[in-house]
């Protein structure tokens, strides 16, 4: 596995501890316009999302959104949008990125149901394959570039 390391970071990755949580997902810690909070790392989730209670937290401008979200259980649920932020993990950083806004309660629910901590968010599929991301599961490691 270090040969994976070291090409990965010859090519430019940054190296990210995730941590397992007592429901078996990955989660990670990041930034949101400085502001830190931890987060779900779903490739099925095919935006980064923020839950409506953190708003205030990230400082983030919301605008209403025709958009409807759906995962995790739940269905037609109202979304906000919130454009122009900045998303740093760990020493990797994005700029400019818009966030979907929703009731993450059902989410939260599961988790503490589960003996999890709850999360702010989920880092979604747009920033993954942004990030040109690779999740080492063995050591629980994202690579993003």
């Amino acid at each position: 596995m270090s040969s994976l390391k070291k090409l990965l970071k010859k090519k430019g990755y940054h190296k990210i501890k995730l941590t397992l949580t007592a429901t078996r997902h990955l989660e990670v810690k990041a930034r949101i316009n400085g502001v830190e909070g931890n987060f779900l790392v779903d490739t099925g989730a095919s935006s980064t999302c923020v839950g409506f209670e953190a708003v205030n937290h990230f400082k983030l401008l919301a605008e209403d959104s025709e958009i409807r979200a759906a995962g995790a259980g739940a269905t037609n649920l109202l979304t906000q949008i919130s454009q122009k932020n900045t998303l740093q993990i760990d020493n990797w950083e994005i700029k400019g990125i818009s966030l979907v806004l929703f009731d993450l309660k059902h989410v939260n629910e599961a988790l503490v149901t589960h003996d999890a901590e709850p999360v702010y968010g989920i880092i979604g599929a747009d920033i993954l394959k942004k990030a040109k991301a690779i999740i080492d599961y063995k050591s629980n490691r994202l690579y993003l570039k």
